[in-house]
């Protein structure tokens, strides 16, 4: 087998929970390979960059080894190499911003000060 179908390997390897989904993500222009929109019916061969948006996030494989067939986990992590980039990391925020009781209601400014606190 030199060539399977995009949506069949994307979910066979476990990036998608069905093929439908899969089939749903090519159609939206989720699934790339080699930096190109992909149909359903594109081919993957071994060595091709497959960049899936997934989760709210974009992560980048390359196909390793070409399966058509649903399998277990721990092979279908064989099928692949992750090359997705670390998240940045999360920038601390105060932990918690309270007003004394009986304060009142906050200005306009209080509220202003608060959300540039807050980070929003």
């Amino acid at each position: 087998m030199t060539s399977v179908r995009v949506d069949a390997w994307a979910w066979a390897v476990r990036l998608y929970k069905t093929r439908s989904a899969a089939s749903d993500a090519c159609k939206a222009g989720h699934l790339k390979v080699n930096g190109d929109r992909a149909k359903p019916s594109q081919q993957v061969k071994v060595g091709d960059e497959v960049r899936a948006f997934v989760g709210g996030s974009e992560k980048i494989y390359i196909a390793r080894r070409l399966i058509v067939k649903r399998v277990g986990a721990a092979i279908a992590a064989e099928c692949f190499e992750d090359r997705t980039p670390p998240p940045p990391p999360k920038t601390e925020a105060p932990s918690d911003i309270t007003r004394e009781r009986g304060a009142g209601r906050p200005t306009k400014r209080d509220r202003r000060l608060l959300e540039q606190l807050r980070g929003r």
